[in-house]
């Protein structure tokens, strides 16, 4: 499992959004208050921000914990934005991609971040290899659940969907395919954020007008924090919140005969 969190609204120094509040980003690392499926997210961390003028955002991503890497100390008190997605990781998995396999996963305008882990991993998804264009499957940044969660939903966006349509139809074929997965999807383009909440917790903090920030738990006590409900859909701007319910993949008779699969490892 993982922890993530994306901002929209005036700069501001990376370090006052992921670093300073009493229950942080940075803190969430070792002591989440709301994570359902382990501890420590210790494997890996990822900042992505965008530049005033520049629709292509930057990245900043490590394979160890971020309280162990003194330059993102550095990095977050002078980098300011007004646009961020940053996650710290729990590997489902352990693997030899290490930063690469850190959130976020980026492609020309997006970034992404998946919290959750995909059930069976790989087999379960093998079948849905077919449909991505080679190019998508070749260029995937590493070999892990999140990683081909997010070429499925780059293909989408680059067919024309938008965002809410590209995490949507995902998360239901991930979920049809991989029944018991957790897909809480995150996605912002600089300018709106999209997520997903699929079996974990998501909340947002919207201030009208200023300011909006979704994330995986509070990073306050603020009293506005909204949770979002299981099996949601956001979509969210500097303005306003749209939540729109997902509905449940059909189950065939023989999914339902089907054996239980093994208990998945940590994530």
């Amino acid at each position: 499992m993982c922890r993530h969190l994306a901002y929209l609204g005036p700069e501001e120094p990376l370090g006052r959004i992921l670093v300073e509040p009493a229950h942080a980003l940075y803190r969430q690392s070792w002591a989440p208050r709301h994570q359902r499926n382990g501890t420590v997210n210790a494997d890996g961390f990822g900042v992505g921000w965008y530049a005033e003028g520049d629709p292509v955002p930057a990245r900043y991503r490590r394979a160890g914990p971020i309280w162990a890497d003194l330059s993102f100390a550095d990095l977050a008190r002078v980098v300011r934005s007004g646009a961020v997605l940053a996650a710290v990781r729990d590997a489902t998995l352990s693997g030899a991609d290490a930063e690469a396999a850190a959130a976020p996963y980026a492609a020309g305008p997006w970034l992404f971040s998946h919290n959750g882990a995909v059930k069976g991993w790989p087999g379960s998804l093998a079948p849905l290899v077919s449909g991505l264009p080679a190019v998508d499957v070749l260029s995937m940044e590493a070999r892990c659940d999140s990683a081909l969660v997010w070429a499925l939903i780059l293909a989408r966006l680059r067919g024309g969907d938008d965002e809410g349509q590209a995490l949507a139809d995902t998360v239901l074929e991930v979920a049809e395919a991989a029944p018991g997965s957790r897909l809480n999807l995150l996605l912002t383009n600089g300018e709106t954020i999209t997520a997903t909440t699929w079996g974990d917790t998501l909340w947002y903090l919207s201030r009208p007008g200023r300011s909006t920030v979704v994330a995986s738990e509070p990073y306050d006590d603020d009293p506005h924090w909204q949770e979002v409900p299981d099996r949601t859909l956001l979509a969210a701007s500097r303005t306003d919140v749209l939540l729109t319910p997902l509905k449940e993949p059909v189950q065939t008779p023989s999914d339902a005969l089907a054996p239980a699969q093994p208990k998945e490892p940590r994530t």
